[in-house]
């Protein structure tokens, strides 16, 4: 899809030159060959492939072509079901920015309905920082979420009456997913943070217009706004830590439980047995053999051997509260 944002009008989509006149702004969603090919003819500019966008090393992320800046983020997204990362560039000339995008995220959307309010022509610049603006605040906003789901979390795990039978199962198993995703998210907040902290470092260091007063101030305030919420990201990231290994405690608790239950049974069932085989051995010379008490006194036996571990192992509180 490929979109433009014209000034003072709702969004529309390109196919043609026309389509584009007075719009600074250019939004690639997902585009295919030929709606790249077209982004390159009316900007005049190379596009990146996603191929491009998604590279790694920090060069490829943030670079100068032409006097143009190329940048690249990967940028987290969470959904009711899942949490996500897809990359996204910006190509920023002097007349033209082009967003490429692989996913559909509401900010862009958000950015766009607000630059149709606005009778007046922005440029590239402005258009750009009031991106990074808005994709700032919304990462802040899934910050914010992650740390209301995770006081959450952590009032289930240490506040939850304890469960039984299968619903320990159950249970502890839904923790886990919870805490999977929030730790995707936090570990995704942390690229996508790093990524736009390169990027409007990168732009104040090297964009011409950049050393213009407004836009260094925006760019000051817009890093200042990044540290912040990079130390809150860690602060979450420890706090989901704390938590896995809190879950993983109870479930080696649960196992533990187990684990006794068992060694009760193996316990209590032995000295029985050993009685019954003794008595059962098939030799002539028992001394209990003729007894007219011996079946009664080995069933009396074996029943204290089972009894008395019981009572120990309930006053060990293996067995529940005594």
């Amino acid at each position: 899809m490929f979109i433009a944002h014209p000034p003072g009008r709702p969004p529309v989509a390109v196919s043609s030159e026309a389509d584009s006149d007075g719009a600074a702004w250019l939004d690639l969603l997902d585009p295919t060959e030929e709606e790249r090919a077209l982004a390159g003819q009316l900007t005049g500019l190379r596009m990146p492939t996603r191929q491009d966008v998604e590279e790694i090393e920090s060069s490829s992320r943030v670079y100068v072509e032409d006097e143009t800046l190329y940048l690249s983020t990967p940028l987290v997204r969470r959904t009711e079901e899942l949490v996500f990362s897809a990359p996204v560039g910006f190509v920023l000339s002097r007349n033209h920015l082009v967003t490429i995008r692989y996913s559909d995220y509401p900010v862009f959307d958000l950015v766009g309905k607000r630059l149709a309010k606005q009778p007046a022509p922005h440029d590239a610049e402005d258009s750009m920082l009031l991106l990074l603006e808005a994709i700032v605040d919304r990462l802040a906003d899934l910050l914010e979420m992650s740390g209301r789901q995770l006081d959450q979390l952590s009032k289930r795990i240490f506040q939850t009456p304890e469960p039984r039978g299968r619903n320990v199962d159950r249970m502890m198993r839904g923790l886990l997913q919870k805490v999977g995703q929030e730790t995707d998210l936090v570990s995704g907040m942390r690229d996508s943070l790093l990524g736009m902290q390169r990027i409007a470092l990168y732009m104040s260091e090297n964009g011409e217009r950049m050393c213009q007063e407004r836009f260094k101030t925006r760019l000051t305030l817009l890093s200042k706004d990044i540290a912040s919420l990079n130390d809150y990201d860690g602060q979450l990231n420890n706090k989901v830590q704390f938590l896995l290994d809190a879950t993983l405690g109870f479930i080696n608790i649960e196992q533990n439980n187990g684990i006794k239950i068992l060694t009760v049974v193996s316990i209590v069932g032995i000295p029985p047995t050993l009685i019954a085989s003794i008595y059962g051995m098939n030799f002539k010379d028992i001394p209990e053999l003729n007894w007219k008490y011996g079946y009664w006194y080995a069933l009396t036996l074996m029943a204290l051997t089972v009894v008395l571990p019981m009572i120990w192992f309930w006053r060990k509180g293996w067995l529940g509260r005594n």
